[in-house]
């Protein structure tokens, strides 16, 4: 019995004296996303980190896994449910089998500017959507902007009837495949990491990127023609899981938000200076040749694509479709 008594005792002197141990451990914030670090995410990422160890010096740890390290976008989500990750910043077409609602993003000619898509995304409207994902235990912190999306291919496109018959790699949206359809095109959903190669082989035609990605990813050394077209969004929502985010401290949370919304405005800046310094390059290149459209055939693309609305309009909302639209007025 005594020594029953003894071995109890000595067990809760052992959990006594690790005890602060375990209380000053530093909650750790994995963040993986998969781009480089000299991307506008990267970049926002690494300051997100630098802003957080610098405010909450030995309470939170921020760790970045850059380029895949950690997690691919397709399994990133669900990697975050299990408490494996704790935040990341997929495209917005990633969220497609959490939420119907924000394939909004991908509706072609939607927004007319990347001043638009900020000012719906600040909106009630656009604020809303951050919540969409609560049902699915994630929470959506903020947005990251990339840029206004362009055409490029092996062929001059300047009316939607230069694209029929071409094969186009596009991400894994059924907006996107109905918007190349709509022109009598063939989109191929294929990873983003597999890009450079299929237009180098010719095994697809064209693609569309922001002039950032175009560059970035050297797809303008394999594709002799880009159209400015500005006719989507590219953008990506920084997320966590519910479980991690209400599980935080009181006194740490609003620290971590207002590092984090600190950190995306300075990606959101890298990114609008990328987008004008890359076209340029890319023009001056000399292997692509820049398309800029008239009016007209600007006008023409729309009318084309402008249906993919309707087609979606059951699953995002027509209010919510009219309210980003208004965001261009």
């Amino acid at each position: 019995m005594l020594l029953k008594k003894i071995t109890v005792l000595s067990a809760l002197l052992c959990l006594f004296l690790a005890a602060p141990a375990f209380a000053n451990k530093p909650i750790v914030i994995k963040f993986s996303h998969v781009v480089a670090e000299n991307t506008p995410k990267g970049q926002m990422a690494n300051k997100f980190k630098a802003l957080v160890e610098e405010r909450l010096a030995g309470k939170v740890e921020v760790k970045v896994y850059p380029s895949s390290q950690l997690f691919g976008d397709k399994k990133v989500l669900q990697a975050m449910l299990l408490g494996d990750v704790q935040m990341a910043a997929p495209s917005l077409s990633k969220f497609k089998t959490y939420t119907k609602t924000l394939q909004l993003f991908d509706l072609p000619f939607l927004f007319k500017d990347m001043e638009a898509v900020d000012r719906f995304q600040q909106s009630p409207a656009g604020q809303d959507l951050l919540k969409s994902l609560s049902k699915k235990g994630l929470i959506g912190l903020g947005y990251l902007h990339n840029g206004m999306k362009q055409l490029s291919a092996s062929k001059v496109l300047k009316v939607p009837a230069d694209a029929k018959g071409l094969k186009f790699r596009i991400m894994g949206s059924d907006v996107l495949a109905a918007q190349f359809q709509a022109v009598g095109a063939a989109p191929l959903k294929k990873p983003f990491s597999e890009v450079f190669t299929l237009l180098q082989t010719k095994a697809i035609d064209g693609q569309e990127n922001t002039w950032s990605n175009i560059y970035s990813k050297k797809f303008f050394e394999v594709q002799p023609y880009i159209t400015e077209s500005d006719h989507g969004v590219l953008d990506y929502m920084v997320v966590t899981s519910k479980e991690f985010w209400m599980g935080l401290p009181d006194d740490i949370r609003p620290v971590v938000k207002k590092s984090l919304d600190e950190a995306i405005a300075l990606g959101n800046k890298v990114a609008s200076e990328k987008s004008v310094s890359d076209k340029k390059k890319i023009t001056e290149s000399g292997r692509s040749e820049v398309i800029t459209l008239t009016d007209a055939e600007r006008n023409l693309w729309v009318e084309a694509m402008k249906p993919v609305w309707k087609q979606f309009e059951g699953q995002i909302g027509k209010e919510l479709i009219d309210a980003a639209y208004n965001s261009n007025k």
